[in-house]
């Protein structure tokens, strides 16, 4: 059935509450693949509860519950096969450092229908704020194969140019076997990341990584190389996903440092590849911005 586009957009702002702890953060990072070696100082911000310190990207797990890449699927208007539904890209804006514990109240609301002939991008932005005022922003941009050329707005296809020269940091972050199985208990249960069948219904030769676990073992890899293991540097965060990632495999995460980074701050320009498949790239047009 075809999106109405009509009815996403002007659907009424759904509003939950969500709540973390500790516990959550912690298994939001070993998820990303922390704690290796399990003494290192630096891993240790990561795993154990009073020196914990919250990686951004967590935003987009906390609560436990759906992911937008789900929860855009029951906006009005939207009626289609979760087979067909791809993530995108993310966007995260950071308003101040996350607490270990919290809770807040969690906006959402499609704000962009595209018409992309062969698919449809849905844009899902997400206001979270407790009582201290906004803690984030972010995007969940979400492709629906099969559900596009209505003649619809086909919306913004400009991309930044490539990073120039070879990149100031290279490293690889291996993807254990069975992430993707313990990147599902931060609450994205599609079974495209764990049931071999419905993987292969998608188009898919075997379950696929979750495309934010990538997004969020990148993150970790840029705080940890290039601003000092030190999260509350981050303010802002966005990536697209270029392809998929597959449990087993090798990520090369390239890194190029740049001053434009807006208020004084800096920002640095990320690409990740899948080494086992001759570097094809998986996640691209990404950039951190940071103090």
């Amino acid at each position: 059935m075809p999106i109405d586009e009509a009815a996403a957009r002007a659907a009424a702002p759904r509003t939950r509450e969500i709540s973390w702890a500790p516990e959550d953060v912690q298994l939001y990072h070993l998820a990303l693949g922390a704690g290796v070696p399990d003494t290192d100082p630096r891993e240790l911000r990561y795993t154990l509860e009073n020196v914990l310190h919250v990686l951004p990207s967590f935003a987009t797990v906390a609560g436990g519950g759906e992911p937008g890449v789900i929860r855009v699927l029951s906006t009005p208007g939207v009626d289609v096969d979760l087979a067909r539904v791809l993530h995108g890209g993310q966007t995260l804006t950071v308003h101040r450092p996350l607490p270990v514990r919290g809770t807040a109240t969690a906006t959402d609301r499609v704000t962009a229908v595209y018409d992309k002939g062969g698919a449809a991008l849905l844009v899902l932005r997400t206001e979270a704020a407790d009582a201290d005022g906004p803690l984030w922003s972010e995007e969940a941009r979400v492709f629906v194969r099969g559900s596009g050329g209505w003649g619809g707005d086909r919306g913004p296809s400009a991309r930044p140019a490539p990073p120039a020269g070879p990149p100031d940091r290279t490293v690889e972050r291996p993807v254990r076997a069975d992430q993707a199985l313990l990147y599902r208990l931060t609450g994205d249960r599609n079974p495209l990341h764990a049931d071999p069948a419905f993987a292969r219904t998608a188009g898919f030769d075997r379950p696929v990584l979750h495309g934010l676990c990538t997004y969020g073992i990148a993150l970790k890899a840029v705080v940890d190389t290039l601003l000092d293991g030190d999260v509350t540097r981050v303010r802002s965060y966005g990536a697209r996903f270029a392809s998929v990632v597959y449990p087993g495999e090798t990520l090369r995460v390239r890194m190029w440092r740049s001053e434009d980074g807006g208020a004084g701050g800096g920002a640095v320009r990320v690409a990740v590849s899948a080494v086992e498949r001759d570097d094809a790239p998986v996640l691209a047009d990404a950039v951190v911005e940071h103090s």
